[in-house]
């Protein structure tokens, strides 16, 4: 398909369902986690859990339902709030050398005596699911990766699958974290994908007349509904990576969840547009799922 933008578009963009898009990806997985099993080999994903952090609870518990359809072994530790370091090491060690795990993650935030960069840096990197360790950083930048980070796999995989190819065009990003933006950045930028990038964040001067520019407009700020419409070209397509909780005393929970992007404004002015809850967020955890089987596959051998 043309890689140029449309100028104009209908007042009801295509949805870029993450749910729709997570049941397809699980299927493929499905299969390819009964071809190991076949061949020996069980992949087995390993998530460690220290604290009582409400939302780190939501997620693992998530990740281990989704291991589990699929077929994968899931393997959930939930340590005390008072793990120390050398305990919380320990754990980790004890995985790197089971050779029945095959991907393991350190969910985060961690409990403030912990260091979170050492925990990061001592999984191993053959089997860094999260794709968050230097290493596999690296061979990220350098076009070579072993592993894609989940997120900005997920928000790939979303445009594939949308039809929408970044190719020629300008995809502008808002947020520069080390875990979406960067290395989305990067991602964006290689043959294959070929978008002309330009990543944005608090010291950015004039930002809606860039994010204007946008031919594809990713938006992970963290903070609820900041992307307005007149900060939207008409036919761009947004992504909004955000997760926020803000004050609804018309629900029963007291709250509401939605996005960086505020949706009823700009969804009429876009191409294509994800929705929150059930756009990024499912096609995060699996891209997990499909970076655990990819290091199983490395791991046994099987059919790498």
């Amino acid at each position: 398909m043309s890689s140029a933008a449309p100028t104009s578009v209908s007042a009801t963009p295509a949805i870029l369902s993450g749910k729709e898009a997570q049941a397809a990806l699980e299927e493929e997985l499905i299969a390819d986690v009964a071809r190991l099993r076949e061949a020996g080999c069980q992949p087995a994903l390993a998530v460690v859990r220290v604290g009582e952090d409400p939302a780190s609870e939501t997620y693992v518990r998530n990740k281990v339902k989704a291991a589990e359809r699929v077929g994968m072994r899931s393997i959930h530790q939930h340590l005390p709030e008072r793990t120390t370091q050398a305990e919380l090491e320990a754990a980790i060690v004890a995985l790197n050398e089971d050779p029945a795990v095959h991907g393991i993650l350190c969910q985060l935030p961690l409990p403030r005596q912990l260091d979170a960069g050492r925990i990061t840096r001592l999984i191993d990197p053959a089997k860094d699911v999260d794709c968050f360790h230097p290493y596999n950083v690296g061979l990220l930048t350098m076009g070579e990766p072993r592993f894609l980070p989940c997120t900005p796999a997920g928000i790939l995989y979303l445009l594939e699958r949308g039809g929408i190819s970044p190719a020629g065009q300008h995809a502008v990003i808002l947020g520069r974290s080390n875990i979406v933006g960067r290395p989305l950045s990067i991602l964006l930028s290689h043959k294959g994908y070929d978008a002309t990038v330009t990543v944005c964040h608090s010291r950015t001067r004039d930002l809606p007349a860039i994010t204007r520019q946008a031919d594809i407009l990713i938006a992970a700020t963290g903070i609820a509904e900041w992307v307005t419409a007149d900060m939207v070209a008409e036919g761009a397509v947004v992504i909004d990576v955000g997760m926020n909780r803000v004050q609804d005393a018309s629900r029963k929970t007291g709250y509401r969840l939605c996005g960086d992007v505020d949706y009823a404004a700009v969804a009429p002015k876009c191409r294509a547009i994800t929705p929150v809850p059930g756009g990024v967020g499912p096609m995060t955890i699996a891209m997990l799922l499909r970076n655990a089987v990819t290091a199983a596959r490395l791991l046994s051998g099987i059919g790498a």
